[in-house]
């Protein structure tokens, strides 16, 4: 889950979207994190929700549950931390999914954390196009300023090996904090 200085957030209340088989989730819950761990699919989150139990160190520390927050707002203000890594985010009229959703649901001195593959290493296929989907820039430039203290929007080169097969050699990284 580490995407650079992230580590240093003390923990609290974190929203993990879109967490698939709830890597990023257990490591939250293993760094002290209350988690809340969403996914759309029930076939992940029930592997997710069984090697979690496995590991005894995030036993109660994670709340694995289905919902599509595209359509399903999070709670306003209830998050110290929303973790939304390689999550397909689909550009919406009005971006309401993030305004009246994900944005929202941080907390006062919160922090939404949005890691995803750059743009530039995607190919445009007939079937696929990244200019589609959000990336960290395109929220970055949504965020009043007023309300929200950008500390990390760059795209830098892959912390972890790529999969085999996988052709991403960067990710796009927006780490902001909603003023309290």
């Amino acid at each position: 889950m580490s995407s650079g200085s992230d580590t240093d957030l003390p923990p609290g209340q974190a929203l993990d979207v879109g967490c698939g088989e709830g890597a990023d989730a257990v490591w939250l819950a293993q760094h002290g994190w209350q988690v809340t761990a969403v996914d759309i699919s029930e076939i992940v989150l029930h592997r997710a929700a069984t090697v979690a139990t496995a590991t005894t160190s995030v036993n109660g520390r994670v709340a694995w549950a289905r919902a599509d927050l595209t359509t399903t707002p999070p709670p306003a203000d209830a998050f110290d931390l929303v973790s939304i890594h390689y999550f397909p985010l689909h550009r919406q009229p009005g971006h309401t999914a993030l305004h009246g959703g994900l944005l929202s649901a941080v907390g006062p001195g919160g922090t939404v954390l949005f890691a995803t593959h750059a743009r530039a290493d995607f190919t445009r296929r007939e079937d696929f196009d990244a200019a589609d989907y959000y990336q960290p820039d395109d929220i970055a430039q949504l965020l009043d300023l007023t309300a929200w203290n950008v500390l990390t929007n760059e795209t830098r080169p892959r912390a972890t090996p790529t999969p085999a097969g996988a052709h991403h050699t960067q990710d796009a990284v927006l780490r902001a904090v909603r003023l309290p």
